[in-house]
């Protein structure tokens, strides 16, 4: 029986359906684009504004402290307020954001700037998926958003080479003023064609502490591990340092005392969610340092283009967008636990095989392999992921569980662009020499790696095989209240597929019918 469709609910085969998918495509495209295109113009934004490499690690992290800060309550103000209205907030903010950073005169301003994009990005994020779930019939969701995260993922998989090919033409500047037209088409199509949606059972107070709280931790740490290797142990980095802690320990007791926290620890009480969250942890920690140095690397050390490095990136996103619908069947058959441990086992032999990528590398026989090893442990490991984090909890608190194992993954990747230049003795300078920097980076794939196996050993000890057959990862026993809710099957993933390398989709789940006798 088909979920009931509210009264004025657009059909995809509609002009109407085709014009909310061309929106939510465009907004999302922003974001993953933006996500991908940035990296690649690190070496360039670095020598124009002369920069030292930690203002290269903050052209990143800006960004994330404040996406992964307030993603969760980007969600809450859309089904609020109202999801377009909140959804062309964020891209207008993030259009805004982006010609800033263009214009950025130093690095202060462009970092700035990165920071208010972030802020952007956490209101279009999940507002784009949140579009399709609320407006389209139900019959044709699954379509809606199978073009959705196709689309995306093709975005995803081409930012790199349009990256290059904008550093390499007319400068590093226009990778941000490329998100100013798709805004220019975006926002217009969304106010003439786009119904607006709330969900009426969203009430209470925002948590908006929570949210200050949580980007503060991870923006005093952040600032703390980038300022080391140049201050070493003193107070104007040991101070943030224990600021971000003690932001840290009140945003956790924050989130426990409040009737509506933004991060309802509750969700924890599962095994499996804490375990597969904690696996999450490990691999976009690793997947953040790695696709931070990588293309650093290929431009500093193996002398390439910024084309040519983006070029070179592009097979690990490919291979993502073609086999990812087929790795989530594979989860389903054989249960996540061997995914899991497999795929960050392969990623992390795709790393020890990167250090070969050194001065005078060839791209078939030292690069390739070593991304064509990443990107198939990629394939293997996040579309099983986010299937047992929603199958993890209470079908009606899936869409959320998704919303925090995305900011867990965006928050692991920003440490570990702060950390993984410190641990591996990287200093400011580094990226001015090949031979510097060459040394460094085999010190660091390492340290990813071994991220990644720890990963995969969490993986192997804490996930069930079965976690993907019963609601919420529990298992009744017979006669319990509980028993009922068994013969539901779990929620499962909607989005098919997925390119996007800096965390796992953002994903509300199909909610699931009961099974007839």
């Amino acid at each position: 029986m088909a979920d009931s469709a509210p009264p004025d609910a657009v059909r995809l085969s509609s002009a109407a359906g085709r014009w909310v998918v061309l929106t939510t495509v465009l907004g999302s495209a922003m974001a993953l684009l933006d996500s991908t295109v940035v990296n690649v113009a690190l070496p360039r934004i670095g020598l124009d504004l002369g920069a030292d490499l930690g203002v290269l690690q903050w052209t990143v992290n800006a960004y994330m402290v404040t996406l992964a800060g307030l993603i969760l309550l980007g969600g809450a103000l859309g089904d609020r307020f109202g999801r377009r209205r909140v959804f062309v907030v964020g891209v207008v903010w993030f259009a805004l954001a982006s010609l800033l950073c263009g214009m950025a005169p130093s690095a202060g301003v462009l970092i700035g700037a990165r920071a208010l994009q972030g802020v952007g990005g956490a209101l279009l994020t999940p507002g784009s998926l949140a579009l399709i779930q609320s407006v389209i019939h139900p019959d044709d969701r699954a379509r809606a958003v199978g073009l959705w995260s196709g689309f995306g993922g093709v975005g995803a998989a081409i930012g790199p080479f349009v990256g290059g090919w904008l550093v390499d033409g007319p400068g590093w500047r226009w990778v941000f003023f490329l998100n100013v037209p798709l805004a220019a088409v975006c926002v217009p199509v969304a106010l003439r064609h786009v119904p607006e949606s709330r969900d009426p059972r969203a009430h209470g107070r925002f948590d908006v502490l929570g949210a200050v709280l949580g980007a503060l931790a991870l923006g005093l740490v952040t600032y703390a591990l980038i300022a080391a290797p140049q201050r070493g142990a003193s107070l104007s980095v040991v101070l943030p340092a224990v600021g971000g802690l003690l932001a840290g320990v009140a945003f956790v007791y924050t989130e426990r005392v409040r009737p509506e926290p933004m991060l309802p620890l509750t969700l924890f009480s599962s095994r499996q969610f804490t375990a597969v969250n904690a696996v999450t942890l490990c691999v976009y920690a690793a997947f953040g340092g790695f696709f931070f140095l990588v293309v650093l690397n290929l431009q500093v050390v193996v002398g390439y283009s910024a084309l040519v490095a983006g070029t070179a990136l592009m097979p690990t996103t490919l291979l993502m967008l073609l086999l990812s619908a087929r790795s989530g069947e594979l989860g389903k058959r054989i249960g996540p636990r061997i995914p899991l441990t497999v795929g960050p086992l392969l990623c992390a032999a795709g790393m020890l095989l990167m250090t070969r990528a050194g001065v005078g590398a060839v791209y078939w026989r030292d690069v390739l392999p070593a991304l064509v090893v990443m990107g198939l442990g990629m394939v293997v490991l996040v579309a099983p992921l986010t299937a047992t984090v929603l199958a993890s909890v209470d079908v009606g608190r899936a869409g959320l569980a998704s919303g925090i194992n995305n900011a867990a993954a965006r928050a692991a990747g920003l440490v570990a662009v702060a950390a993984l230049p410190l641990l591996a003795g990287m200093g400011p300078e580094a990226y001015r020499s090949a031979d510097r920097f060459s040394d460094s980076f085999r010190r660091a794939m390492p340290i990813c790696a071994a991220v990644l196996v720890v990963g995969a050993l969490i993986a192997w000890r804490t996930v069930r095989a079965d976690a993907l057959e019963r609601v919420g990862g529990a298992e009744p026993e017979p006669g319990e209240p509980g028993e009922e809710a068994a013969e539901e099957r779990p929620c499962r993933p909607e989005c098919a597929y997925h390119c996007g390398v800096g965390a796992p989709p953002l994903d509300p789940g199909e909610r699931p019918r009961k099974r007839r006798a």
